[in-house]
């Protein structure tokens, strides 16, 4: 166990911040360790136990540490020298095998009963995902040499291993169904965060987005004198959804529309769900050099769902294909702006670690930041905006003047006052207050879990008790009481809040390492136990006490210890 003691702070908020030192461990236990090989043509595959023995078509390790640590590990890895398409399905039933048992939990947690009560919104959704995946593979039939479509392929290919392991449940040998054209229980596991926004556009009766509700708060900080530049995301999430997993993957596609040559980013890490073959939250980690995360907009200008159409790619795909094939921000913005689907409506913040060298002035190309909402995409390079105010916050409000004019948030000022502006928003406040006093990592995870609500000004709001859980970089929307009033429903009480924290700094980075804490934030507020919460969310699989210390995971070299 590693101390990283802190230094004291100016302002009182700050002092609270740092009274407890971030106790770092390096989590590396007993893990399970299984292989795919190709047994036939046709293509037999079959998942053993045990390391590769070199000509296995992917191998893997998987720990479950969920108990002691609140996450779970998962590396794949696939070899180049069998076709794309089959180290893809490989890796899908490989991932399938070793989490099947977490994603059945997960999956009954947040999805099996998704449609009780709004059948008709489900038959409506059902007929837009058909529609969506007819026009995704009839686009991939047609443009069988144009890399966006042929990693989405890919990335559905994996999606299709995972269902096939999954559901056979106590079989190990698989069979490629072809192309992935159904829409089954794992696709709606990707889906999810795209779902927030066709709950609105088709009408759903159970919207689960409340007015004000965001998720996520996001920082990238230039540490004093240039001296590294660390990404930080802290994901927001009902507390169902906290059967986590953090995941290596290393897909040695080689591309051969490109003769032979491999794709930009073929190891990614990042943290993620059980059956998400994305983050989701996001934050990712990629071997190119570029680092992707964002938080949501939303849109709230009901005018705008009739851009959402299924002819479109969905969100959860863009991001596979910008990850794996862009080098640059701008071409991360790039691929991500084809085939927009207005659905999952984000902050991206897309850091290029390549252009960072310690001492040195930021260079352009270092951020690029994207923003979507139905029907329109604006992305710019704001590298000089970092090196000036050395800081990059996002909090669910949207920077450019055309996405926040042309998604509702003016209309949410006139009614609830500048909670809704993009600089009097709480976090937006915090972060300007409290950046400037980060000087290493260890501060830089504090300020990312702080939540200090009873007592920080900027945390209070006109409510019953005057202040709400919502308003901090980390919340914790279960404390707020149950009988209190509040203006609108993000400040209120409600199974929500900062259901992690993750960091990487320009060291970690090289190995694609990060900092990591699972389950709400308990620092200085009460650590989250259901059994005390009064909460009745499903929750198969979670500990009953989230307590867990901040710790960086040592990746393996998945399949060969």
């Amino acid at each position: 166990m590693v101390i990283i003691l802190v230094s004291s702070a100016d302002s009182a908020a700050m002092r609270a911040l740092l009274i407890i030192p971030v106790l770092i461990g390096w989590a590396h236990c007993a893990h399970d360790v299984a292989h795919v090989e190709l047994d036939a043509v046709p293509p037999n595959f079959t998942v053993k136990k045990g390391p590769s023995d070199g000509v296995a078509v992917a191998w893997g390790t998987f720990e479950n540490s969920i108990t002691e640590t609140g996450f779970s590990y998962l590396e794949i890895a696939t070899n180049a020298s069998y076709p794309d398409h089959y180290q893809a399905y490989a890796a899908g039933i490989l991932e399938g095998y070793f989490t099947r048992k977490l994603i059945s939990m997960h999956f009954n947690n947040t999805m099996r009963d998704y449609c009780k009560g709004q059948e008709d919104y489900c038959e409506r959704l059902h007929d837009f995902l058909n529609s969506n995946l007819r026009y995704v593979q009839e686009n991939i039939k047609n443009r069988k040499t144009d890399p966006f479509w042929y990693q989405t392929d890919l990335a559905l290919t994996q999606l299709m291993g995972i269902q096939d392991s999954w559901k056979k449940q106590k079989h190990e040998s698989y069979f490629p169904n072809g192309k992935y054209d159904t829409v089954t229980d794992v696709l709606f596991l990707n889906v999810d965060g795209d779902l927030e926004d066709l709950e609105q556009a088709l009408k759903s009766p159970k919207l689960r987005r409340v007015t004000g509700g965001g998720h996520c708060s996001a920082l990238v900080k230039v540490l004093p004198d240039n001296s590294d530049l660390c990404f930080s995301h802290v994901t927001w999430s009902g507390y169902s959804t906290m059967l986590r997993i953090l995941k290596k993957y290393t897909l040695n596609y080689q591309t051969t529309y490109m003769s032979n040559t491999r794709i930009t980013a073929p190891t990614m890490t990042f943290s993620s769900s059980p059956g998400r073959i994305f983050s989701g939250d996001d934050f990712h980690l990629m071997s190119s050099g570029v680092a992707s995360m964002e938080t949501t907009i939303g849109n709230s200008d009901p005018s705008k769902w009739r851009f959402i159409k299924p002819e479109c790619n969905l969100e959860w795909l863009r991001t596979i294909v910008a990850n794996r094939l862009a080098s640059t921000g701008q071409e991360w913005a790039d691929l991500f702006k084809r085939e927009g689907s207005g659905t999952y409506n984000n902050q991206w913040m897309i850091v290029d670690y390549k252009k960072f060298t310690p001492g040195k002035p930021i260079r352009p190309g270092t951020l690029t930041v994207l923003e979507e909402i139905p029907g329109l995409i604006v992305s710019g390079d704001q590298s000089k905006l970092l090196s000036e105010q050395a800081y990059w916050p996002s909090y669910n409000v949207p920077f450019y003047p055309e996405i926040y004019g042309g998604s509702g948030w003016k209309e949410q000022v006139e009614k609830f006052g500048d909670w809704f502006t993009y600089d009097k928003n709480p976090r937006s406040q915090i972060f300007r207050r409290d950046q400037g006093m980060v000087r290493d990592i260890g501060q830089m995870f504090k300020l990312m879990r702080y939540n200090d609500f009873k007592n920080d000004e900027l945390s209070r709001c006109n409510c019953t008790p005057p202040y709400s859980a919502e308003n901090a970089i980390s919340a914790r929307c279960d404390l707020n009481p149950a009988n209190g009033t509040y203006p609108f429903g993000a400040l209120g009480h409600r199974s929500h809040g900062a259901t992690d924290a993750k960091v990487t700094c320009s060291k970690l980075f090289e190995t694609l390492e990060f900092l990591a804490v699972a389950g709400p934030t308990y620092d200085p507020l009460p650590p989250f136990k259901w059994s005390e919460s009064g909460l009745n969310d499903l929750h198969e699989g979670h500990p009953d006490l989230w307590f867990f210390n901040p710790e960086i995971h040592r990746w393996h070299k998945a399949g060969t210890e």
